[in-house]
């Protein structure tokens, strides 16, 4: 009897301590079910080249952690055209492709209206912290959920979304369509701002911090170099003939009077390392503002780092400007990452970076070194186009005009004169064809007859809807892009440097490693949304790569 008890008493010992340390495990699984905040920063203009161009030269708490202790895709691609921001934030976002949320460029031609339309200009809505256009935006042309809209829809709206740029479009498509704010700034009054379809008054955390103007104090000096000028082997020298100036400059050569280009223009701050510390700022503000990482579910700060493209855009990127904008946000990341250690706890919050998408090189730079390279003139072509369709089919003005690499044709008078459109179309690619600088025309609408290879034919698919674009998209010639002269340069085709982007992973259940294999900038969202076990957007068409986490 003595033994029988003695061993049900194992036995129910041995039962309860198994049901005590289950529970244990579940209890610890539960603890780190999910991280406390996502950060999805987004380096405007950022090639992929650039973690390592000059990672000499980084310290260790910005890309050289993110690199560390993160994963790194290396062959991350943009898979549409044209390559430009709000259409690379549109997609990071959503894990979709233009042809599916909408987002086809910066601004589009409505097909039916023929009317220019900004990405996120909504007339509805009225401006808050600003009196002036500025604040009349939002996500509504956005026709795709955003994994920031999953996460909340997934909470039943407890978790918080904040998206931080100095660009409208940067924060606003990022943070989706139920976001708790967006927030971006207004040169007009160097503020932050934001507008009504998020609420009616600035919280008071925004209203203190546009209160220390920080723009002003970022601009009060000149911008030196942050090392010995003589030490930027990885640049060209100061002072080329393909750099832009600021306004009121003579030369664009170090050191830039900043505080006398502050006063002919508030909006030069953000084509300097400057505009970058501003954001990151903001952003910290925002976490605490909305004590973001501290509940029960998790959040998501989306940040966009603009400066990045400003300065890319004005000086090339073998710029010495260029070089010490990154190294400078090096530190400003470190800064920033440090920060999060301390508020939310390292570990417990996930960060990915990436791109919107990459530059060429500067077509003055690429010609001084006997590498092909050309602009791509809209004006001409338009007259040239127009004129050449006039003669074969003798109605003047059959095209409004090209944008984003396409052709707007106008319809009422092709259906008014009772032309054959296809026929149209075909002259048009035709003629596009003998123009210099056009290596491929094609008629989306009719592709299967077209000569374009992949990737290229797939990336013009990708990118295409017929609301907000016309039916014949031009393909440049590699190391052509439109601009209107050589100087700094400029993105938006389908080459490697405008297309190859970062892609890393840092913090909540990553593991360190890299990948080589090629991935896509649609696979962000579904991993992200892998990991936080929740639905991928709407349409989504991305993979979760699962070499990322743990």
């Amino acid at each position: 009897m003595n033994k029988t008890l003695s061993t049900l008493a194992l036995v129910l010992a041995c039962t309860f301590g198994q049901k005590d340390t289950v529970m244990a495990q579940a209890q610890t699984l539960s603890a780190v079910a999910h991280p406390k905040l996502v950060v999805g920063i987004v380096v405007d203009q950022m090639r992929w080249d650039y973690l390592y161009r000059y990672a000499d030269r980084y310290g260790t708490g910005g890309f050289k952690r993110l690199l560390g202790e993160g994963f790194t895709c290396e062959n991350a691609f943009i898979t549409h055209l044209p390559s430009y921001t709000a259409v690379g934030h549109s997609t990071i976002f959503t894990g979709s492709v233009p042809a599916v949320h909408g987002i086809t460029g910066n601004g589009w031609t409505d097909q039916a209206l023929g009317r220019e339309f900004y990405c996120t200009e909504d007339s509805t809505v009225t401006p808050v912290g600003t009196t002036s256009d500025a604040g009349k935006m939002s996500p509504r042309s956005l026709m795709a959920s955003t994994i920031t809209d999953e996460l909340r829809l997934a909470t039943n709206f407890r978790s918080k979304v904040v998206g931080v740029s100095l660009k409208d479009r940067a924060s606003i498509l990022p943070a989706g369509h139920v976001a708790n704010g967006a927030f971006w700034l207004d040169d007009s009054n160097a503020s932050f701002v934001t507008s009504s379809y998020y609420m009616n008054e600035l919280p008071e955390w925004v209203k203190q911090f546009n209160a220390k103007n920080e723009p002003a104090a970022l601009m009060s000096k000149p911008w030196e170099t942050l090392y010995p000028i003589n030490t930027y082997v990885q640049s060209t020298a100061d002072d080329v003939s393909w750099e832009n100036t600021y306004k009121g400059e003579t030369a664009p050569k170090f050191p830039h009077d900043l505080p006398a280009i502050y006063k002919l223009s508030k909006g030069s701050l953000r084509a300097t390392p400057g505009g970058n510390t501003l954001t990151l700022d903001f952003a910290k503000a925002a976490v605490n503002g909305y004590n973001m990482g501290s509940g029960p579910v998790t959040d998501f700060l989306t940040i966009n780092c603009a400066s990045t493209d400003y300065v890319g855009h004005q000086f090339g990127p073998n710029s010495i400007e260029v070089e010490d904008t990154y190294l400078r946000l090096d530190k400003d990341l470190a800064t920033f990452f440090s920060f999060l250690d301390q508020k939310v706890g390292k570990g417990n919050y996930l960060v990915f970076l990436t791109a919107d998408h990459g530059a060429s090189h500067s077509v003055g730079f690429l010609q001084e070194h006997n590498v092909p390279s050309g602009l791509v003139n809209e004006k001409p072509i338009i007259s040239g186009l127009t004129a050449d369709l006039k003669g074969v089919f003798g109605v003047d003005s059959l095209i409004r005009g090209t944008n984003n690499y396409h052709v707007d044709f106008d319809m009422k008078k092709i259906k008014a004169a009772k032309l054959d459109y296809d026929a149209v179309k075909r002259e048009t690619v035709y003629y596009l064809q003998t123009v210099p600088g056009i290596q491929f025309a094609a008629d989306l609408e009719n592709i299967g007859n077209s000569a374009l290879p992949e990737p290229i034919r797939q990336m013009a698919i990708n990118g295409y809807y017929p609301k907000r674009d016309g039916a014949v998209i031009m393909i440049p010639d590699l190391g052509w892009y439109e601009a209107g002269n050589m100087k700094g340069t400029t993105h938006g085709t389908w080459s490697p440097y405008d297309t190859h982007i970062p892609m890393v992973f840092m913090g909540w259940h990553v593991k360190h490693g890299y990948t080589n294999e090629k991935t896509s900038m649609t696979d962000i969202a579904a991993t992200v949304a892998a990991m936080l076990k929740i639905q991928m957007p709407s349409g989504c068409v991305g993979r979760a790569v699962m070499e990322v986490y743990k």
